[in-house]
Order: C-alpha cells, then structure tokens, then sequence
C-alpha cells in the first residue's frame, strides 16, 4: 500500500469513527506539544548563541560586541530569508490575522521553522526584539499545516490556528490562562465551548512540555516579594495614565519609522542604516540588547543600579541620574526595536513594549519614592504593573496583558492594581489610536474582519446556495415566446442573453403581467420588459460571502445575478444566505 492509499484509508477511518469535535481535540494536544518543543528549541537556542558570543570577551569590554552583533544576526537573517526560504516571514500576528481574514486558513509551510530560524537570529545576536512573534507565527502555521494536510474545514483550520498560536504563546511565558486569552482577544476567535476547549488543551500542553524541556533560568518569571498596599491605588491611577501615553506614543514612532524605512527600497541599504543606527543605540544604551526582560528583572530584584553596568555612567551616580537614564530607555526601547524589524530582523513588540512598561512604573516608583520618603512605593510592583498597563495598551488586549503578568509573577496579589492601571491605559490608548499596533496597517488596507462572527460568513459555501433554475430567453425574442416561458417557469424572474450567452438582464413576472393577456402585444420585444442590474445588484462567482452580503446590505434586494465573467451562472437569494449563516452560528454554539 502507498503513502497516498494510506493517507486516505485514515481519512476514511477518521470521518467514521471520530467525530470532528473529538478529532480537533486531540490535535489541539498534539500541536500544543509541537508548539512547546519548538518553544524550548527557541529559548535555547537564543541564550546558546548570546552566551557563545559574549564568551570571547571579557567584563571589561562587553560593550563593544553591543555595537556590531545585531547588524550581524540582521544581515544572517536576510540571507537565510531571501536565498534560503526565498519568501519574505512577514510580521508574526498582523499575518496570522490576515490569513484568516483573507486566506483561507491557509499557512505556507515554511513558516514552521522560518520563523524560527530567522527569531533565533536576530534575538541570539542581540536585536532588540521579543520571541513571542516568532514563536506564535511558528505555532499557528505548525495549526495551519496540519489543518490543510488533513483536509479540515475553514472554522477547523482556524481554530487549529488559534491552538497553534494559543500554546506557542503559553510556552514561550509559561502563561496558560493569557494565552487562551490572547486567542480570544487578539486573534478574534469567537468565544465558545467549541474553540474553548481546543484552546484550553494545546496552551496547558504547551506550557507543560516548554517547563519539562527548558531550565528554570530561562523561563521569563518574576516574584512579587511585597503584596499590594490599598493606599497605593492613587498612584497606581496615574501609572495608568502615564502608560496610556507611553502606548500612545510606542504606536505613533513605531509606524513614523516603518514610514521612513517604506521609502528605502534595497534591503541591503535597510540593513547597513537599521543595523547601523541601532548599533549606536545599543553602545550609549546597552540595556536595550535582546529583549529586555534581564533589566526588569534587576529592578524587581532591587538592583536597579546595576542598570548602568558598561554605560559611561558611574553605577554609584545620583538618583536623577538613573532616573534620566531609565527614560532614555522608555523613549529609544520602540525605536531600537523598530529599527531591527525594519533593518531586516524578525521578531516581536510583546517584550519590547511590556520592557517599556516596565520602566514607567520604575521611573514613577521611584521619582515619588525620592520626592517624598515617607511615601514608600513598591518599585517592583510598579514595575510589574506598568508591564502590563503598556503592553495591554500597545496590543489593545487589556486582559490578555493582566493575565499574561499576573501568571509571569506567579501568583495574582497584584490583580487588582493590574486590572485598575491597564484599563486606564487603554482607555487612554484607544482614545488616540482607533486600532492596535497589530491591527493598524490591515485595517487601512481592508485585509482583516471587524467583526468575530465574520468567521461564520468565512464558512459560508456561495456555491452550494447558487440557485440555477432560472429559465433564460435570448434578448431577440418577443413577448409571445416570453409567454410560452413562463408556462413552463415555475419562478418569476426570466434571464435574458445574448446570442454569444452573455448575460444582458432580467425580466420580472410583474413588469409583464399587465400586457401577457394582451395577444396584440405578443410580437413586442422583450427588451421593452427588460432590466439590467446595476453593479451592486450582480456578483461575480469569485466573490467571497462578506461582498455578497454588503451589497445586499445597499440594495434591499432578495436575489442577486451571480456572473462568470459576462456569462451567467445562476441567482443567489438573501433569504437562503442568511439560512446558512443562522445555521452556521447555531452550529457554532451547539458543538461542544
């Protein structure tokens, strides 16, 4: 038996004996498990190739691999893209949204280990990015290959896509609960048992294979060593405020220099100009290398001056000092990172604006821990805090942020400062930027759904609603053979042609009704009865359910003439495309 007989002897097998509820179920565990090993491959591989670097050089010169190791893993990370996979990997989550929305669920293959290799690059050399976006590109297209290798149906692709996404995001955080909320929130997979399940099983799978495989020093976790003070709210209110601004302000220079780097067309001269520009960075700034998260780590651990180690700053300087300092890291973190992802580096924004966050609620802590001693903030938790006000704001995901910090520092003593100052900032966020940094550039160019039940019209067959027993008369005849039409008809709209068949128009029952007892008409054209639709009111057979349904939406009319080319196809009522949809969602809702 061959590899093709046996492939489809399991399809066979699968559609008899499991139903598709169980069958995605056990797929979930099998991607979440993928996902995990991909994501401890990652993580090693990152701090493998950093640790291998920096071992050639001593304390006393660290400083100098900062400058020229990112614009090497940049440069390495174009050739693998263009000679190697000679695809372009795109950015991780506004791709994955644009292939639900526009492709069908449909991933290319590459992208399981593209991402991969082109994230360990660039993060293993220094690039100021996050691992997030690579890891949950590779876990949404380890869903989406598996999907379309099994044959799956468009809502089962995408859900396998969510999985994939859902339990790379809980492996590369070891943050379960935040993942499944990420699908939900950033992904826009609708909320129900159907997907719930799925979701719950692939980031549980993940996050445990990830903690099995990975050493407890790589893991991204943080401790609360102080729990949270009621007395405290009012400056967990103006943290808010400030991280709303500090979004604000992450979402407007990110998209300034992508507009900037938009008007370099070689790559190459992207790469010598990003790379170089953030070489500069990184000397004056060093903290800005890699992610990020050491440096949050040394401030929750009170050791914030250790922020100034190889900087021309003398690590005993006064307070303002590192004040001043942490702010040029909040302002110069997004364009560090925006720099290595337009230069040519894949990678992510979820650390990079979480890192960001971070800062703010140190600055604050301690500019108001200075200015009135007796005060006594907490710097880790307003570190912490400030992590997910600016993260939930940058992503306009509030609750994955809350989540996602609240599981990174084990435990939820800081839930309610986390929920009060997140909110705040988003609201502030939203305020100012209609849509979030990933939903931005696909919104402006049409190529996402507003809406999650436009997963449903997604699902809708066009082809298997198309009504074909229509009757056509060509466009020379008269009415008497109009007459010897209808009595056949068992419908009241006729379609007219020409004589090649291309479609002219259409004549309705009503328009004839008062001349069709009238014998002396009989020899009148059709064409005095004749209708031809305006280009709202016909469709072509290419087009997807969410046109049909707007053009509907403008008409008011009940049927709409589907077209292949100038050739007619058949009719496609509004009654029977809302019957689908209705069914589809109850569907939906009952396949638990």
């Amino acid at each position: 038996m061959n590899r093709h007989e046996s492939y489809n002897n399991f399809l066979s097998w699968r559609a008899q004996h499991l139903s598709d509820r169980s069958f995605v179920l056990i797929l979930s565990i099998i991607i979440g498990f993928i996902a995990g090993v991909a994501a401890a491959i990652l993580k090693v591989t990152v701090i493998t190739i950093g640790d291998k670097l920096f071992s050639f050089y001593s304390d006393s010169d660290t400083i100098l691999p900062l400058i020229g190791f990112p614009i090497i893993g940049i440069i390495l990370t174009i050739v693998f893209l263009k000679y190697i996979v000679k695809d372009n990997v795109g950015h991780g989550v506004p791709r994955i949204l644009y292939v639900i929305s526009k492709l069908d669920g449909s991933m290319r293959n590459h992208k399981i280990f593209s991402s991969l290799i082109g994230g360990s690059l660039t993060a293993g050399f220094g690039g100021s990015v996050g691992l997030e976006s690579p890891i949950i590109s590779t876990g949404a297209s380890i869903g989406s290959s598996i999907g379309q290798l099994l044959k799956l149906s468009y809502k089962h692709k995408t859900l396998l896509i969510g999985c994939g996404a859902a339990g790379a995001m809980a492996s590369i955080f070891t943050t379960p609960i935040a993942a499944v909320i990420f699908a939900f929130e950033v992904l826009l997979l609708d909320l129900s048992a159907a997907s719930l399940i799925p979701l719950l099983m692939a980031s549980v799978t993940g996050a445990v294979t990830t903690k099995l495989l990975t050493a407890e020093q790589y893991l991204v976790h943080f401790k609360v060593s102080e729990a949270f003070v009621i007395q405290d709210i009012p400056y967990f209110i103006v943290l808010g405020i400030i991280g709303g601004f500090v979004a604000v302000y992450f979402h407007y220079m990110h998209f300034k220099i992508i507009q900037l780097f938009n008007k370099i067309k070689s790559i190459w001269a992207k790469a010598l100009i990003g790379g170089g520009l953030l070489g500069v960075l990184l000397y004056f700034l060093p903290p800005l290398y890699s992610e990020g998260y050491d440096s949050i780590r040394l401030i929750v651990g009170g050791k914030a001056n250790d922020l100034l180690n190889y900087t021309f700053v003398d690590g005993s300087s006064a307070v303002v000092t590192l004040i001043i300092f942490v702010v040029l890291l909040i302002i110069f973190k997004v364009v560090a990172t925006t720099l290595t992802t337009e230069a040519g580096g894949v990678g992510g924004i979820f650390a990079p604006a979480a890192v960001m966050g971070g800062f703010t609620g140190f600055v604050l802590a301690r500019s108001i821990n200075e200015l009135g001693s007796k005060i006594g903030l907490h710097e880790g938790n307003f570190t912490l805090v400030g992590m997910a006000s600016v993260l939930g704001a940058v992503l306009m995901a509030p609750l994955t942020a809350i989540f996602l910090v609240a599981e990174m520092s084990n435990g939820y003593e800081l839930i309610v400062p986390l929920m009060l100052s997140t909110s705040i900032a988003y609201l502030i966020a939203k305020r100012f930027n209609k849509h979030s940094i990933f939903t931005q550039k696909l919104a402006e160019q049409g190529d996402m759904f507003q809406y999650k039940d436009m997963t449903v019209v997604k699902q809708l067959d066009i082809m298997s609603l198309l009504e074909k027993d229509l009757l056509t008369i060509n466009l020379k005849c008269n009415l008497g053979d109009l007459i010897q039409l209808i009595k056949k008809s068992k419908r009241n709209i006729f379609i007219v042609t020409d004589d090649d068949d291309n479609f002219i128009g259409v004549i309705l029952l009503d328009e004839v009704r008062n001349d069709m007892f009238d014998h002396s008409k009989y020899n009148d054209p059709i064409s005095n009865f004749l209708y031809s639709p305006l280009s709202d009111e016909k469709v072509s057979i290419d087009a997807d359910a969410k046109d049909i349904l707007n053009k509907f939406k403008k008409t008011s009319n009940y049927n709409m003439v589907v077209l292949d080319g100038s050739k007619y196809v058949g009719i496609i009522s509004r009654a029977n495309i809302l019957k689908e949809y209705r069914e589809n969602m109850i569907a939906d809702i009952d396949e638990i």
